[in-house]
């Protein structure tokens, strides 16, 4: 894999899901920086795409924690042989981990590779609501521990105090920086970053795009080699860094649109409550699947006659008590891989009835899609909502992408992506 001459990567980011990968990247893309995103270790044979940010989208969230660490420092050291000279850690701004990790082994780990003397955590994402204060993370007005997260049937997050949730998962110091500290001023901004021991990881409290903003300076100015963080504290590095040029839209490809939704949150299950009321739709039931029925062949069939309509749906989502049924009844791991694993098809068949846009709401979900399909790397294209973007394949055969992490976008966001965006 090698970079073309003209591209000179400054900003490499190591995403431990899909949709937190082009979450990130939309909003380098908004700031001016041409990003192209990598849906997992590319190959010597994959051809970097000119871009000053370069994002390889694992699959790392749920996983061993060791596993977790090896894909993410393999990653980082790719990135770090094209040149980048800032690697960023991108996590979902709800801190989606167990108290094994995965985010405190992977960020100590990266810190090792490349020697960063302190290593901010910095997951608010103002814009989609998220907020960290005395560190503690906020979900809008809600501690994450009373907010939907705690219910999240793969990381329940049920502990909203970021600095005792990182203390569980890694033998690193931890400690906070607290928002007097980061509005405190660019000069004690900095010295308090240099007054850390070494190997700190230090948890930001972040309430505004502000804060964010002086974060970014302040570990640009340092010159610190990681930072880490949700898509918040990416934007704000895009944003004090500077425009590096006008970044390309790509091209929509014109055909049928369709949607699959794995997803739990409560904001897709809004989502999906609202579209299916005008919509034609296919519910994937685990139970049926786990019994051999051939539920691919039945949304096959399903696609099929409905794709002429526009936009026909096939979800798994459900509130929470259903989904708990199940996973009583298969096992949490048997659920979480059937689901997937059928959703993925169903996305695959969708392509082979003509399919060339399509919706996928869920991390998980959006990680097994692009595996079914083998999308190796993608153009990132306008924003739909905050965090939610189009996205185009590169190949043969450019498949339109929206990927959404659960957690975001407004309930008439899937009604709006079948519009696709002007000039497409």
């Amino acid at each position: 894999m090698t970079a073309p001459a003209n591209a000179t990567p400054w900003l490499g980011l190591v995403a431990d899901d899909v949709t937190g990968a082009t979450d990130a990247a939309s909003y380098a893309v908004a700031a001016g920086v041409p990003t192209a995103v990598f849906f997992g270790l590319p190959g010597d044979a994959v051809p970097i795409p000119p871009a000053a940010c370069l994002v390889v989208a694992l699959k790392t969230r749920s996983i061993p924690a060791g596993e977790a660490v090896d894909q993410s420092v393999r990653a980082a050291k790719l990135l770090l042989s094209q040149g980048v000279r800032l690697l960023y850690f991108k996590y979902c701004s709800t801190f989606d981990s167990t108290a094994r990790g995965n985010i405190g082994p992977v960020a100590a780990a990266l810190a090792d590779l490349v020697e960063c003397p302190v290593t901010l955590v910095a997951p608010s994402a103002p814009a989609n609501g998220r907020t960290v204060y005395q560190g503690h993370l906020f979900v809008g007005s809600q501690l994450l521990s009373e907010s939907p997260m705690r219910d999240h049937p793969i990381n329940p997050m049920t502990d909203s105090d970021l600095t005792r949730l990182l203390r569980a998962q890694t033998d690193r110091p931890v400690e906070l920086l607290a928002h007097p500290d980061v509005a405190g001023g660019p000069e004690a901004l900095r010295q308090r970053l240099r007054r850390q021991p070494a190997g700190t990881l230090l948890v930001a409290d972040a309430i505004s795009d502000d804060d964010l903003a002086a974060l970014a300076g302040a570990a640009l100015d340092e010159g610190l080699p990681l930072v880490s963080g949700s898509a918040g504290l990416a934007h704000a590095l895009a944003r004090v860094r500077g425009r590096d040029q006008a970044a390309p839209v790509p091209a929509l490809p014109e055909g049928p649109y369709a949607v699959i939704s794995g997803s739990a949150s409560a904001a897709t299950r809004r989502q999906v409550e609202h579209y299916r009321s005008t919509h034609p739709s296919f519910v994937i039931d685990p139970i049926a699947v786990s019994d051999g029925v051939d539920v691919v062949g039945r949304v096959r069939d399903f696609l099929a006659r409905h794709l002429p309509d526009g936009g026909p749906m096939v979800y798994s989502t459900a509130e929470p008590e259903q989904i708990a049924e199940v996973q009583r009844m298969l096992g949490v791991d048997r659920a979480a891989a059937l689901v997937e694993r059928t959703l993925a098809e169903c996305a695959q068949a969708a392509v082979e009835l003509g399919v060339r846009r399509l919706l996928v709401a869920g991390g998980e979900t959006s990680g097994a899609v692009v595996a079914r399909l083998g999308i190796e790397v993608v153009h990132i294209g306008p924003m739909l909502d905050p965090g939610v973007c189009w996205s185009v394949s590169v190949g043969a055969h450019p498949l339109g992408l929206v990927l959404k992490s659960g957690n975001f976008g407004a309930p008439t966001l899937f009604e709006r992506a079948a519009s696709g965006y002007d000039g497409a």
